[in-house]
């Protein structure tokens, strides 16, 4: 488990452990108090020794290594189901993970050397000699220990419920990958590599085992995880050594890459991004795998991909075009899966990354993901979805919004993307979608003149002048009648795509006149 988890769960133990040693305490004051007898063993513990006979002391010792005998069978047994069971489940890492626990070690060695000693004193126990610094010393020890073992049992459990949590699991998963790849430079490549991608693999595999079992939560922790890890390798990754980023045979026939065309894994040892891909390609794994059943676990994927982007975006742009990439990938496994939904929640993701990336004034990159928009639109609407369209001139009308505000360059080579997204349905009766893209549009018209911008407006208006005339003006009166800036269910979005401030709404006028001249 995590650092945190971990020392939570060992400090709730010994809570717990605390507070039993004081309610067994209680109990024998009470019980003496009540029974009117002299508790010797706890007032005057040397003296209650001193007079202890060897066949009254045997016979408690036998009694007690049988009992904790019972117990520790109890114990292990307990022990042992849940952890297989855990990692039946999640991970049989998790196996490996507990043995290697040092408290599992250190209290099962206890519970084990209790019972030894026990089992060998009640063997060799006889009359203490007469000069014995501590008369019957050796169950003194015994007891105690025995004691001890009784109560760490139940904080004990707590302790391995809390560590085969797959939270927990998930969260040492990611730590023990973090500490194998910087041993990179003192360890053989070939082993750390193999460790490293076995590590990123059984993440994976919880995040697969998760999602199948509809366990939400560890999914989301495990794709958490995997982004964690890679933020963590890319501030670390200027200290590793030259023979990390080499391709060797370990890497070239793990199943992520052995597929790969030659190209592709050229291209991969060019950039050194093979800890990368790694990572991206177990999320494009899982996205394949959860869209449409698990659309949570879909978008978290997409959520974590864009955080990644906007880290790492200006330090290494090779990154950057790879969780482009990863982008695009997950609109075409969306749309191909007959998601648009999920679709839908990945473009927000995308288009806030596109966000990031202009106020970082990666134009480039804005642009190409502006085209990447327009593009898996009409991959949509080719296919039979017309609603991702919509979204798209959404998306661009507010990313050229953003880019008006930062009075970037790249404003006017958006807004003719913007105009070019209509061009695949004009020749058809795709009625909804258009209304929706020109609603888009003159929206977009209305922030131009706003600003005072009434060149750009006009070149809205420009590219409408031979679109029907009602059809426009039914766009016009969803405009200006539609009251909430909310859309009416809920949705992670929220956002209603017909709502027009009304601060905006009376430049809809002049739009219209525009319009009417150009086309009386």
């Amino acid at each position: 488990m995590a650092t945190t988890e971990r020392t939570t769960a060992i400090f709730v133990a010994s809570i717990s452990f605390a507070i039993l040693t004081m309610g067994s305490l209680a109990l024998l004051m009470l019980a003496s108090v009540l029974g009117n007898v002299e508790m010797t063993a706890v007032t005057d513990p040397a003296r209650w020794l001193e007079q202890m006979q060897p066949e009254e002391a045997f016979e408690i010792l036998s009694n007690a290594a049988e009992l904790l005998a019972g117990v520790l069978a109890i114990a292990i047994t307990v022990v042992a189901i849940v952890v297989e069971l855990a990692a039946t489940r999640y991970s049989h890492r998790i196996t490996k993970l507990f043995i290697s626990e040092p408290i599992n070690i250190i209290v099962m060695s206890f519970f084990l050397l209790t019972t030894v000693q026990c089992v060998w004193l009640s063997a060799t126990l006889s009359q203490p000699g007469s000069d014995a610094l501590l008369p019957n010393a050796g169950f003194a020890i015994a007891m105690t220990m025995v004691t001890l073992s009784l109560l760490l049992l139940l904080p004990y459990f707590y302790f391995v419920f809390s560590f085969i949590s797959p939270l927990s699991i998930v969260q040492k998963l990611r730590t023990a990958a973090h500490r194998i790849y910087r041993r990179a430079g003192t360890a053989s490549a070939a082993r750390v590599h193999a460790q490293t991608l076995e590590a990123i693999d059984e993440i994976q595999d919880i995040a697969r085992s998760a999602a199948e079992q509809a366990d939400t939560r560890i999914a989301m922790s495990a794709i958490d995880a995997l982004a964690d890890l890679l933020l963590n390798y890319v501030d670390d990754k200027s200290t590793l050594p030259d023979r990390w980023f080499e391709m060797d045979e370990v890497i070239l026939h793990d199943p992520d890459f052995v597929s790969l065309g030659v190209s592709a894994k050229e291209e991969v040892r060019e950039t050194r991004l093979w800890f990368e891909v790694k990572i991206m390609r177990q999320y494009l794994a899982l996205m394949s795998q959860t869209v449409p059943e698990s659309r949570d676990v879909a978008n978290m994927i997409a959520i974590n991909t864009q955080r990644l982007g906007i880290a790492t975006a200006e330090r290494d742009p090779a990154l950057l075009e790879l969780i482009i990439r990863c982008f695009n990938s997950y609109m075409r496994a969306t749309i191909r899966a007959g998601d648009p939904r999920t679709a839908y929640y990945v473009m927000n993701e995308y288009r806030f990354l596109a966000e990031a990336l202009l106020r970082m004034n990666s134009f480039d990159a804005v642009t190409q993901i502006v085209e990447y928009f327009r593009y898996y639109a009409t991959f949509s609407h080719n296919l039979g979805e017309s609603f991702l369209l919509e979204v798209a001139a959404h998306d661009i009308v507010r990313l050229i919004e953003e880019a008006v505000k930062l009075d970037a360059p790249i404003v006017d080579d958006l807004l003719g993307r913007l105009l070019e997204l209509d061009q695949e349905i004009r020749s058809e009766c795709s009625e909804a979608s258009l209304l929706s893209v020109r609603r888009a549009q003159l929206q977009l018209a209305t922030v131009f003149l706003e600003k005072g911008d009434e060149a750009r407006a006009r070149r809205i208006v420009d590219d409408m002048r031979n679109e029907d005339h009602e059809r426009l003006q039914r766009v016009k009166a969803m405009l200006m009648s539609e009251q909430r800036p909310q859309y009416w269910e809920f949705t992670d979005r929220g956002v209603n795509f017909s709502y027009l401030k009304p601060a905006r709404r009376p430049y809809l006028d002049t739009l219209f006149e525009w319009l009417r001249k150009q086309n009386p």
